[in-house]
C-alpha cells in the first residue's frame, strides 16, 4: 500500500527528530565528593555525540565559572544555550564544568577550612572524571580555561600544576587579586573587601597572601612551565588593565602566549564570542599532542 505524500513527510520529520536526539551531545550532572571539604559538589559534564559510539579516549576541557556563579553557568547563562554542547560535538572533546563556589577563587584558603578548591579540582575532580569516563588520562589530553574569577583559576591551577594540563586560557580574567586595581564602584569594592576578608582572613591588599596568589605575579613560573597560553579581555571590561599588565610581563620576560583584546565588556555576550576561540586554540594543541578524536 502506497503511503500518501503527506504521511511520508510526517515520517521523515519524525525520523529526523529521533536522529537528532539520538546523536546530540549529552549533559551529565555528576556528584563529585570532596574529602578535603567534607562535602559533595556537582559538576556538569558534556559528552560529545560521538562518545556513545566511539571507543576512543577523549581529551577533556575544564571550563570554570566566574565569581557569584555556579557550575551550570556556562550551560544556562550564554545567549546561545547550545554553545558548549555544540563545541563538544564540533571538536570531539569532553567539557567539564566543576563547582568553584561564588567566591572560592579555585585556591586553598589559608583562613577558611571549608574552601579548598585547588585541592578539589586538581586531586578530586580530575580523578573522578578520569575514573568515570573514557578520557586521556594524562596532561597531554587536559586543557583548562574560564571566565573572570574562573579565568584566574584556570591560570592559577595550570601554573601551579603544570603536570596536569597541556594548555590554559583566561577570558576576562581577574589576573590580579588586588581589587583596588579593578575599575569598579565603591559598593562593589566594599563587597569584595568583605568577601576577601572571609576567604583570606584579610582585605588588606598589601598583605603577602594577595601577592603570592595573584597570577599576574607568576609570570616567571608561567615562562618556566612553557605551557601554551591564550588570554583575552574586552576593552570595556573593568578587568582590562590587570590583563594588560600580565600581558606586558609575559612580553617582557619572553613568554610565548596569545593575547587578544576585543570590543566588549564583562558580559555573557562577550564570553559566548570568546569561548570558540579558546576551544580552537586548545584543539590545535591537542592535535599536536596526538590525542584528538577524529
Amino acid at each position: 500500500m502506497l503511503l500518501s505524500k503527506k504521511l511520508k513527510l510526517v515520517l521523515v520529520g519524525v525520523f529526523s527528530l529521533l536522529t537528532s536526539v539520538s546523536f546530540a551531545s549529552t549533559v551529565d550532572s555528576l556528584d563529585v565528593p570532596s574529602a578535603a571539604m567534607n562535602k559533595t559538589y556537582k559538576a556538569a559534564v558534556v559528552l560529545p555525540n560521538s562518545y556513545a559510539k566511539n571507543k576512543a579516549s577523549y581529551p577533556v576541557l575544564y571550563l570554570l565559572h566566574g565569581g557569584g556563579g555556579h557550575f551550570r553557568d556556562w550551560l544556562t547563562s550564554t545567549p546561545d544555550k547550545m554553545l558548549v554542547k555544540n563545541l563538544a560535538d564540533q571538536y570531539n572533546m569532553i567539557i567539564v564544568m566543576p563547582e568553584g563556589e561564588t567566591f572560592g577563587w579555585y585556591l586553598d584558603s589559608p583562613y577558611d577550612a571549608t574552601n579548598k578548591f585547588e585541592t578539589y579540582i586538581t586531586k578530586e575532580v580530575i580523578q573522578k572524571i578520569d575514573n568515570t569516563y573514557r578520557t586521556v588520562k594524562d596532561k597531554k589530553g587536559r586543557v583548562i580555561t574560564g571566565l573572570s574569577m574562573g579565568g584566574h583559576g584556570a591560570m592559577y591551577l595550570s601554573t601551579r600544576h603544570p603536570e596536569l594540563f597541556a594548555a590554559a586560557g583566561t577570558m576576562s580574567g581577574a589576573m590580579d587579586m588586588n581589587y583596588t586595581k579593578f575599575k569598579i564602584n565603591e559598593a562593589f569594592t566594599q563587597s569584595l573587601k568583605d568577601r576577601f576578608q572571609k576567604l583570606l582572613g584579610t582585605s588588606d591588599v598589601s598583605q603577602e597572601v594577595f601577592f603570592k596568589n595573584s597570577v599576574v605575579n607568576m609570570a616567571e613560573t608561567i615562562k618556566a612551565n612553557n605551557l601554551p597560553v591564550t588570554i583575552d579581555c574586552g576593552v570595556d571590561d573593568f578587568l582590562i588593565e590587570v590583563n594588560r599588565e600580565l600581558h606586558r610581563r609575559l612580553v617582557y620576560n619572553g613568554t610565548p602566549h596569545d593575547y587578544t583584546e576585543r570590543p566588549g565588556a564583562h558580559t555573557w555576550e562577550y564570553w559566548q564570542n570568546s569561548l570558540p576561540y579558546h576551544v580552537l586554540f586548545f584543539h590545535k594543541v591537542l592535535k599536536t599532542n596526538g590525542v584528538t578524536v577524529e
